[in-house]
C-alpha cells in the first residue's frame, strides 16, 4: 500500500481547520442571537413586580393663586398716545372701597379743560349779547307798529270829514287810509320776521354754549377718570408693563409698572383681586387635557404657606395655547374655603384628582413602553426579558394601569436592548483600550 503524500496530508489539515473555524463562527453567531433575545444579567436591569391595588389617577400642575372676580384698573381714553403714571400704589398693599390706586399726568387735560371754560364763558356772554340785541329789536318793531296803528285812526278819522270837504281832498284821505293801513300791515310782518330772526340767532348762541358746557363736562370727566380707584377692598397687584418692553419675546421677564412709566390708553395696569373669591391659574399639558373636566376636586399648596393645603375644584378649562411642541391649556381652579393669609401671585402647587381605580393591576409609568402603536412591557421568562404586550387602560405621570398581564410578575423598569447595546459598546472600546 501506497502511502499518502505530503500534499495530500496538507489539504486534509487544511480542510480539518476550515472545518472547525465554521464551527465556532456558527457557535459565535448563535451567542450572539441569543444575547439580542435575552437580555443582561437580571443585576444590572432595574426591574419591578407587577402591583395589585387602588391606583388614583391624578394631574400634577403649578400655578398663580388669584383673585376669582378681580377689578382690573385700565389705563383711560384720554385724548392723548401715552400717559404717564404719577402715583400707583405699591404691590400688595391694603386698600378700601374708594381709595386711589394710580394717578396720571393731567397736565394736558387741564389746559384743555381751561381753554374749554373759556369759551363757555365766551358762549354766555354771546348768549347774553344775542338777548338783548333782541329785546332792543323787538322793542323798537313795537314802537314802529303801534305808531303806524296810530296813524291808521287819524287817517280813518279824517276819512269821516269826506262829506264836508272838496272831493279832491277827500281822495287824498282815501289814500292816506290804504297807505296807513299797508305800513300797519309791513310793521306788522317786521315784527314777526324781527323776532324769529332775534329767536334764532339767541338758539344758536345757546347751542355754541350748550357746546362749550358739554366740552367742559368732557374735559372734567375724563381728568376724574385719570385717577383709578378701587371699587371693593382688597390688595393690590400691579401688572407687567407690555409698553415699555419693546420686542417681546418667548421667556422675556416684564417688569411691573413703576411710578414715571407711560402707559397705552386701554392697558390693564393693577387688579383688586376679590378677597372672598379665590382661583389659581395653571397650565396643563396637552396629555393631561383629556383626564380632565369641571368640577373635578383639586388639592391646592401654596409654596409661601408651608403644610397648608386648600380643597377646590376645576372651575373651566381654556383653549389651547403655547408652541406646537408646548401645547397647554389654561384651567382655573377655584378654591372651596380660602384663607385671609392668601396673596395675589402666591405660586401654588396643584393635584387634581381624575379617577380611583379599585382591585386593578399596574405598574410604574417607566416600565411600559410603545412601538408601532402597540404597548407592551418587558416580561421576566426563562429565556430573559422578553416584549409581552398588554392592554393601556389608564396612565398617570407615576402610574400605568395594564390588562393582560398577572399581578406578582417581573418587568424590566428601561429597555434591555438599549441597555445591552451600550454595555456592548463598553465592552468594546474596553477592548479597544487594551490593544
Amino acid at each position: 500500500m501506497k502511502k499518502p503524500s505530503a500534499a495530500k496530508r496538507i489539504l486534509v489539515f487544511l480542510a480539518l481547520l476550515v472545518l472547525i473555524g465554521g464551527i465556532a463562527t456558527w457557535g459565535a453567531l448563535h451567542i450572539s442571537k441569543a444575547a439580542t433575545t435575552a437580555v443582561a444579567p437580571k443585576a444590572d436591569l432595574p426591574t419591578t413586580r407587577v402591583k395589585r391595588g387602588r391606583v388614583t389617577i391624578s394631574v400634577a400642575a403649578r400655578g398663580e393663586l388669584q383673585g376669582g372676580n378681580s377689578e382690573t384698573l385700565v389705563a383711560p381714553m384720554a385724548g392723548v398716545d401715552t400717559l404717564t403714571i404719577t402715583k400707583l400704589r405699591e404691590p400688595g398693599e391694603l386698600v378700601a372701597a374708594g381709595d386711589t390706586v394710580v394717578e396720571f399726568d393731567t397736565t394736558q387735560q387741564d389746559y384743555n379743560l381751561r381753554e374749554a371754560q373759556a369759551d363757555q364763558a365766551e358762549a354766555e356772554q354771546q348768549v347774553i349779547q344775542a338777548q338783548a340785541t333782541r329785546d332792543s329789536t323787538q322793542e323798537e318793531t313795537q314802537q314802529a307798529y303801534r305808531q303806524t296803528q296810530s296813524d291808521l285812526k287819524l287817517a280813518e278819522l279824517e276819512v269821516r270829514r269826506n262829506p264836508l270837504l272838496p272831493a279832491i281832498v277827500a281822495r287824498q284821505n282815501d289814500l292816506a287810509v290804504e297807505a296807513a293801513k299797508n305800513r300797519l300791515h309791513q310793521a306788522e310782518q317786521d315784527l314777526i320776521n324781527k323776532k324769529a330772526n332775534a329767536d334764532a340767532g339767541i338758539a344758536i348762541q345757546d347751542a355754541a354754549l350748550n357746546k362749550a358746557k358739554v366740552t367742559v363736562t368732557s374735559n372734567q370727566k375724563m381728568i376724574e377718570s385719570m385717577t383709578l380707584k378701587a371699587k371693593s377692598g382688597g390688595y393690590v397687584n400691579i401688572l407687567p408693563n407690555t409698553f415699555s418692553a419693546g420686542i417681546i419675546f418667548w421667556g422675556m421677564q416684564l417688569l411691573p409698572f413703576q411710578l414715571g412709566d407711560t402707559a397705552r390708553p386701554g392697558m390693564a395696569v393693577a387688579q383688586i383681586p376679590d378677597m372672598k373669591n379665590w382661583e389659581v391659574s395653571a397650565n396643563v399639558g396637552e396629555l393631561d387635557r383629556g383626564h380632565l373636566s369641571q368640577g373635578q376636586k383639586v388639592n391646592v399648596t401654596v409654596v409661601a404657606l408651608a403644610g397648608k393645603s386648600f380643597a377646590g375644584h376645576v372651575k373651566s378649562i381654556g383653549g389651547t395655547a403655547g408652541n406646537p411642541w408646548d401645547r397647554h391649556f389654561e384651567t382655573r381652579i377655584a378654591l372651596d374655603q380660602p384663607g385671609p393669609e392668601l396673596r395675589p401671585g402666591m405660586t401654588s402647587n396643584l393635584v387634581i384628582t381624575v379617577e380611583t381605580l379599585d382591585n386593578v393591576t399596574w405598574v410604574p409609568s417607566q416600565a411600559l413602553f410603545d412601538s408601532d402603536g402597540r404597548n407592551f412591557v418587558y416580561l421576566e421568562t426563562p429565556h430573559g426579558f422578553m416584549p409581552h404586550d398588554v392592554t393601556l387602560v389608564r396612565r398617570s405621570e407615576s402610574q400605568a394601569v395594564l390588562k393582560g398581564i398577572n399581578e406578582g410578575e417581573v418587568v424590566a423598569m428601561s429597555n434591555p436592548d438599549a441597555q445591552n447595546k451600550s454595555a456592548t459598546q463598553q465592552q468594546g472600546a474596553m477592548n479597544a483600550l487594551q490593544k
